[in-house]
Order: C-alpha cells, then sequence, then structure tokens
C-alpha cells in the first residue's frame, strides 16, 4: 500500500518529483508559449516548481493543490524564494475531484494519473477547468521496452505489461479521447538517474537519523533492493512523458 510518509522521505530534497531535468521543464514552459496573465491549475503539484518557475520565467499565475502537507510547505517556500508569492497559491487539498472555480488556460496533472483513476479519468477532471481553446498537460510513464518475465514486471513494480501503454499506444489514446498531441518532453536515462539516485541519499540519511521509527527497516530494505532493481529493470523499460493536448 502507498505510504506518503515514505515518499516525502525519498523525495524530501527533490523540487521536481518526476524524471524530468530544471532544464527540460524549463524549455517545456518556453515552447508552450505562456505569456502573463496565463492561467494556470496544477493538480497533485508536488512542491510548486513547474508553477513557480514558470511565474517566474512567464508571468504566469496559478493554483497548486496537492495532498502532501510536506510537498506544499516547500512550494510556498519555493515561490517566496523566487519572488512570485503574489502570482501563485498552494492548496494543501486532495487533488481527486478538484475542479477550479474559475475556467484556467492551462490544466495540469505531471504523473498523477491516479487522481482520475487513470489517463482518461484524468483528462476529463482537467477538462472540467479548462477555458475553450485551453492546454491540457498530462504526465504519465509508458513502456520503453515491454517487460516480457515475470522478473522483470516485478523489477518494475506492476503486476501486468498492460498496466501501462508504449509510447505510440498513449499518443494514439490521446487521439482516441479526441486530443492532438501539440508538444511533449520526455525523460532521457540521464533525468531519470536525476530523479531516482538522490532519492537513496535521502533514505540513508533519514535511516541514519531515525533508527527507532517504526519506518526505519522499509527504508533500510528499499536502499539495500532500489539501485540493483532500478538499474537492472527500470532504467531499461520505463519511459516518462509530458504531453500537451488541445481537443479538436
Amino acid at each position: 500500500m502507498f505510504d506518503l510518509r515514505i515518499f516525502s522521505i525519498r523525495e524530501s530534497r527533490h523540487r521536481i518529483h518526476n524524471p524530468l531535468t530544471e532544464t527540460q521543464l524549463a524549455d517545456f514552459g518556453a515552447r508552450l508559449e505562456l505569456g502573463s496573465g496565463t492561467r494556470i491549475l496544477d493538480l497533485a503539484c508536488g512542491s510548486g516548481e513547474l508553477l513557480s518557475s514558470w511565474a517566474r520565467d512567464h508571468g504566469v499565475s496559478g493554483l497548486g493543490v496537492d495532498l502532501n502537507p510536506d510537498f506544499i510547505a516547500h512550494a510556498r517556500a519555493r515561490a517566496e524564494e523566487l519572488g512570485v508569492t503574489e502570482a501563485v497559491e498552494f492548496v494543501e487539498a486532495d487533488a481527486a475531484g478538484y475542479v477550479s472555480t474559475e475556467p484556467v488556460d492551462v490544466a495540469a496533472c505531471v504523473g498523477a494519473t491516479w487522481i482520475g483513476g487513470g489517463v482518461p479519468g484524468t483528462i476529463e477532471l482537467l477538462s472540467r477547468s479548462l477555458a475553450p481553446g485551453g492546454v491540457l498537460l498530462v504526465g504519465e510513464p509508458f513502456w520503453r521496452a515491454v517487460p516480457r518475465t515475470p522478473d522483470a514486471l516485478a523489477g518494475c513494480g506492476v503486476s501486468a505489461a498492460e498496466d501501462y501503454q508504449t509510447l505510440p499506444g498513449l499518443l494514439a489514446s490521446f487521439g482516441a479521447q479526441g486530443y492532438d498531441v501539440v508538444d511533449m518532453v520526455c525523460a532521457t536515462e540521464e533525468s531519470w538517474d536525476r530523479y531516482l539516485a538522490p532519492q537513496w541519499l535521502s533514505m540513508r540519511r533519514w535511516a541514519d537519523a531515525h533508527p527507532g521509527h517504526e519506518l526505519h527497516d522499509e527504508i533500510r530494505r528499499l536502499l539495500a533492493a532500489e539501485p540493483e532493481q532500478y538499474a537492472r529493470y527500470m532504467r531499461t523499460h520505463f519511459g516518462w512523458g509530458v504531453f500537451a493536448l488541445i481537443a479538436r
């Protein structure tokens, strides 16, 4: 079962909670031609780097929603650090079912499509907040190479290959839902490394500092297993991307 506390521990030093680098995120925002006055809703916003850095770079404004109180605290601190507290707001709340009170120009869920029960449901949820002609941003894993053995599936943390699509299949599914894909940015092996590997230091530092905590043994178990598991399976099989969509 997913434990929010473990997620907070392993990504406590992350500003971006997915396998994109700061440069990739910045370049993607620039390509979307965001301008002053653009309003963004970011569901499951994590530590708010998308909203805050794009507010700094492009003059956008917006609202971020996340259930994790640690990440919301980080997001508010980051907005203050970048001088954009007048432009962005962060709310601690469940993003599942969250709809903006006013239509937005960009509605995003970058890597948390469980809030809508999967990609189709998340697209439907985001569309309920979107102004006509607006852009949806959806982040989702895909198979770079479909795992074919039980060991590979287990190493990727999934029960069946059908849990995710290949990149062509994922792009086709957006079209089947009535959307044009107008841009995308995908993780590289380097950006995956920069996302996963720093988690191990965060986990080790936490375990050293909390030897009697109820989560200590589980963190130690994950730390012992994950580097090899990542190198053997996840790094080979998993892709990940953010996709910009406009309704047809």
